[in-house]
């Protein structure tokens, strides 16, 4: 009888820490069908809007977003250089900025164009401070403007994880399933 008692003991320690491990390391995501693409084809990131109060945190995402293009093997990214500042807070030229990199796009021959908006990039307030991001991707024709994949996905990590690394975690599963149909 001790015996049983003490494995039952264990048994609910163990299975309360599984519970509470898959509740610290929270994700959700909602992904269109991956359009098909053309595999060698140019790609451009467009600047990604920035609707959090973390500074250059549509910067960073767009950083990450287009080294992992490159990881995906997608064709050739081509790099979009704007002059104007970005990431002012509260910026309403998202749009704008948005229409000059297509506009670019379009004049430099690039078939597609990744676009995206983050929407939380922070450490969460708490004893622990879990790192929190939430994005929407879409991968757009240039030609004609048409969005071809959207995705968006939220992820939170564990307390002593980089919120860089959850991140890049969160846009690389929203890549793959937007660049699974290329052909």
């Amino acid at each position: 009888m001790i015996c049983n008692t003490r494995t039952l003991g264990r048994l609910k320690v163990i299975a309360s820490a599984w519970a509470l491990c898959t509740l610290v390391a929270c994700s959700t995501m909602d992904r269109g069908r991956a359009p098909t693409l053309q595999s060698n084809a140019d790609w451009t990131v467009l600047p990604f809007a920035n609707h959090t109060e973390t500074p250059m945190a549509g910067n960073r995402a767009e950083s990450v977003a287009e080294a992992l293009l490159h990881a995906q093997g997608v064709g050739k990214v081509k790099r979009y250089t704007s002059t104007a500042q970005q990431e002012a807070l509260f910026d309403a030229g998202d749009t704008k900025r948005q229409e000059q990199a297509l506009a670019w796009a379009r004049e430099q021959g690039v078939r597609y164009a990744l676009a995206g908006t983050v929407d939380e990039w922070r450490y969460k307030v708490g004893v622990d401070g879990e790192p929190a991001a939430g994005v929407t991707l879409q991968i757009i024709d240039v030609q004609n403007g048409e969005v071809l994949w959207s995705g968006a996905g939220g992820k939170s990590g564990w307390s002593r994880e980089a919120l860089s690394a959850v991140a890049q975690k969160l846009i690389r599963e929203l890549l793959q399933a937007g660049l699974s149909g290329t052909r």
